[in-house]
């Protein structure tokens, strides 16, 4: 085992992820070139040293690949499939895709042995489990209790559920998490004011509770696979039949329990895997490096040095370190590092886009060469920045800009036209969501027959009629002055009325099987042949529709498991069938309209105009997908920010460390945390970066209060954009 599994240990971009795909051809290369190899016993050709001979002796190679975030997945996925000609394709994936896929295929073995109901597991979406954890739990979560938290009951139950994610991504039991937070209890957090027993009892009635019905989250799903799939002989003894190879990039963001799958592999087999020190992205979110990084002693090391000959790293790091460690060092940054400093955050966006429009319209770079890296990007900060980049002509890549589902004036409108059909939902509708309503299913390309904001208001004034059951949008004639509207607005506001009256028609015939039929049938009818058929529409209405299919397939397995129970009792009245449905889809609005519901608007590789655009992205998006740029501005660079985890780190996450197993958090750990984190993120930047890094700082925040984070020292110590102009050297 020590000489045939390899782990690949080196900074950014010093090509790990190349030395992984060489392996994985190195394995299947042996068997392309002689074909008896892999099948036979035979072989004419000198076995590789680094491969066992039991190797070749296998049927098929399985190789388990893994990443460690769905982007990466795909983009390793692609690699190896070019690097082999497309002869061995593979399926690779996460860590908690892996257990997902897991614990469904072997399904029966946990009914076996957990005695559970003989059902198809349904997985919970996060905003999903949220919702049903709250209503199991809300009789228990008093008023005096959370305000003795000082925190919303919202809030309360996620960091509870992320409790129960943390500990089983670190291999604990869920029943051990009460010991682990009695250890750690600490006067500095009122969340520790809850009895920790009270704690493991909620976790355990959630987590009884869904097997009951056949649920299952990401924590429960990863408790069942620690706890109950890597006990089992029968699945231990399948899993080396399936799988003689794993190749696992970034190994660094894994969590803890994926080092007993690791090293069950490699027993038999082989494995290998690469480990960034730099790259440490997800701890606070189930990572743990430091357990991880004890593979390394079952395995044949490559260290790679070197790192990429374009990057600013052998330059700058040294330096940079140095000033942050030791603020008072008297040093300046060459001209390949400048700032950009004013004293308002407005004023500091302004100049940002401008230096960026100037250096671009010159042909100095291209706007796919630049990338705006903040510690933390707010709406505001985002919208005024793409619009500012917009006006110039110039495109904006935001990577992974989750916007939310009800922040569209379509899926608002699809919304309305529900209340409008399905009874008891008049509440949820007003005039201004009938107007918007009609201006956005009224448009279509090439067609003039629409309705505008103008002509839509006086509609919603004087033909929508309110009721809290059965809400009416009346014939356009009930205006006395009708013949204002015109005959464009008139003639598309009675496709919509007479559209309406035919889905009524059908909900009353029972022809509309669930909401879910109903959103199919308004998206063909109003947008399938309207200008919305762009990418970013498409991506909503998509989430949508999977949204809404997840919602009523969750409330389906609900009813058919109370309607079991009530077995013994008389059938369920109509009346009480149709409350029961109306109740459904006023909680699905509800939840849309608490924007927990999103939706990436961008392709997941650039095309058209995105394929030379500006990327703009936070620090965490940044380096978790890995991304390089000749020029990089690092907004921000004042703020306190730049060293702390932010919704990048789980409270608890600390407590679930392998190597701290149960100890506190101090203070003193918290500012060693921090310090490690920000040489981390310089560390991985500068080996993202090849030619200039802009530092732009403004005094002041946009909370008005004043910037003094930790690369301040940098910025001091830099050229700023207007000395430079000025001839004044460094």
């Amino acid at each position: 085992m020590l000489n045939h599994s390899l782990w690949i240990e080196g900074p950014s971009r010093s090509g790990k992820t190349q030395r992984l795909v060489e392996q994985f051809c190195i394995w299947v290369n042996d068997r392309d070139d002689n074909k008896q190899i892999f099948y036979t016993s035979k072989s004419t050709k000198k076995n590789n040293p680094n491969i066992p001979k039991s190797f070749y002796l296998q049927k098929e190679l399985g190789v388990l690949v893994l990443a460690a975030n769905g982007d990466n997945r795909r983009e390793l996925g692609d690699k190896i499939v070019t690097a082999t000609w497309g002869k061995y394709p593979v399926k690779a994936k996460t860590p908690l895709g892996f257990f997902q896929d897991e614990v469904i295929l072997f399904w029966p073995v946990l009914i076996e042995s957990l005695q559970l109901k003989a059902q198809f597991p349904v997985r919970l979406r996060p905003e999903t489990e949220q919702e049903l954890a709250t209503k199991l739990w809300h009789s228990r979560l008093s008023e005096e209790m959370l305000r003795n938290i000082g925190m919303n009951e919202s809030r309360l139950v996620r960091r509870i559920l992320d409790l129960m994610q943390l500990a089983a991504l670190s291999g604990t039991p869920c029943e051990n998490i009460p010991d682990i937070l009695t250890r750690v209890i600490s006067q500095q957090d009122n969340f520790t004011k809850l009895e920790p027993e009270f704690i493991g009892s909620l976790l355990l009635d959630w987590l009884n509770w869904c097997l009951d019905k056949g649920f299952l989250t990401y924590g429960i799903i990863t408790e069942l696979y620690g706890q109950h799939l890597l006990s089992n002989h029968n699945y231990l003894s399948r899993l080396k039949k399936r799988y003689q190879a794993v190749l696992a990039d970034d190994v660094q963001d894994y969590p803890a329990l994926m080092r007993r799958l690791f090293e069950l592999i490699i027993d038999d087999g082989m494995g290998a895997f690469s480990y960034n020190p730099d790259g440490i992205v997800r701890l606070g979110l189930g990572a743990d490096p430091n357990y991880i990084s004890g593979l390394a002693e079952l395995c044949r090391r490559e260290i790679l040095t070197q790192p990429p000959i374009s990057s600013l790293s052998d330059l700058l790091l040294n330096s940079m370190t140095q000033l942050i460690t030791e603020p008072m060092t008297l040093l300046s940054l060459p001209l390949s590092v400048q700032s950009i400093q004013t004293t308002s955050r407005a004023s500091l966006l302004q100049e940002t886009v401008e230096t960026i429009v100037k250096s671009i319209k010159s042909g100095i770079v291209q706007p796919k060469e630049i990338a705006i890296i903040a510690p933390g990007l707010d709406a505001i900060a985002r919208y005024s920045l793409i619009e500012k980049f917009h006006q110039a002509g110039i495109a904006v890549n935001s990577l992974q800009d989750q916007r939310p589902l009800i922040s569209s004036p379509l899926i608002r409108a699809l919304l309305t036209l529900l209340t409008l059909v399905y009874p008891g939902l008049g509440r949820l509708v007003d005039r201004d969501a009938i107007a918007s309503m009609l201006v956005v299913l009224s448009r279509k390309p090439n067609n003039d027959e629409f309705i505008d904001p103008v002509r839509a208001g006086l509609i919603a004034d004087y033909c929508f009629e309110p009721h809290p059951d059965n809400p009416n949008l009346l014939s356009v004639d009930t205006f006395e002055r009708w013949d204002r509207l015109g005959y464009a607005a008139t003639t598309a506001y009675g496709k919509i009325l007479k559209w309406l009256e035919q889905q009524r028609s059908n909900y009353e015939k029972r022809l509309i099987p669930t909401p879910v039929s109903f959103l199919y049938n308004a998206i063909e009818y109003f947008i399938s042949d309207t200008g919305y058929s762009n990418y970013e529409q498409l991506a909503i209405l998509r989430q949508l529709l999977e949204t809404a299919q997840h919602y009523w397939e969750i409330d389906t397995r609900l009813n058919q498991y109370y309607s079991t129970q009530k077995s013994s009792q008389e059938q369920v009245t109509e009346v009480i069938e149709k409350q029961d449905k109306t109740t459904t889809i006023a909680e699905f609005i509800l939840l849309l309209r608490q924007g927990t519901i999103t939706a990436s608007p961008y392709p997941i590789r650039p095309i058209g105009p995105l394929a030379n655009a500006v990327t703009l992205a936070t620090i965490f998006q940044y380096r978790s997908l890995r991304h390089a740029h000749p020029w990089h501005f690092w907004l921000d660079a004042g703020s306190p920010l730049w060293t702390k985890g932010g919704a990048a780190t789980l409270f608890g996450s600390m407590f679930f460390l392998q190597d701290r197993l149960g100890q506190p958090w101090t203070a003193e750990d918290e500012k060693l945390a921090e310090d490690q984190r920000l040489q981390r993120i310089i560390a991985d930047l500068l080996s993202r970066v090849s030619d200039k890094i802009y530092l732009c700082h403004s005094e002041l925040a946009v909370n008005g209060q004043e910037q003094l984070g930790s690369l301040l020292s940098l910025v001091n110590a830099c050229v700023g954009v207007e000395s430079q102009e000025l001839g004044v050297g460094s």
